[in-house]
């Protein structure tokens, strides 16, 4: 089932830019692998938006894993997640933004309950 955390706003104008995307995948299932699949989609302009990443992560039973992808420049980007598993309700995913010394940016965290859920996963260049 694909998520997204909708487009963020990653401006100096509204509080602190992220430089990097911190993504956190649970596997929480103790006899099945999972596959989560992450694209990143990012806007230098606001306008126009392309694919900036895109990575499949495969996760043994009871896996965790926690990935960065340096967003820095961009003025917006939406992370977007599609889980393959037997029981996908049991992968747990989560977003945030960090600035370049390594902190959160609060008003770029994302969790499990606010990712919204969407048809497929965008095909951008």
């Amino acid at each position: 089932m694909p998520f997204t955390t909708g487009i963020i706003t990653n401006t100096r104008d509204f509080g602190t830019a992220a430089s990097n995307i911190v993504v956190s995948i649970h596997n929480t299932d103790s006899a099945n692998s999972a596959t989560v699949l992450v694209q990143i989609i990012a806007s230098v302009t606001s306008e126009t938006f392309y694919t900036a990443y895109v990575m499949g992560i495969p996760l043994p039973p009871s896996g965790f894993t926690v990935r960065e992808f340096f967003i820095a420049g961009n003025v917006a980007y939406e992370v977007q997640l599609d889980v393959t598993a037997p029981t996908p309700s049991n992968v747990i995913l989560s977003t945030y933004g960090i600035d370049r010394f390594g902190n959160l940016v609060a008003g770029q965290r994302v969790l499990q309950s606010e990712l919204t859920t969407i048809p497929a996963i965008s095909t951008l260049p």
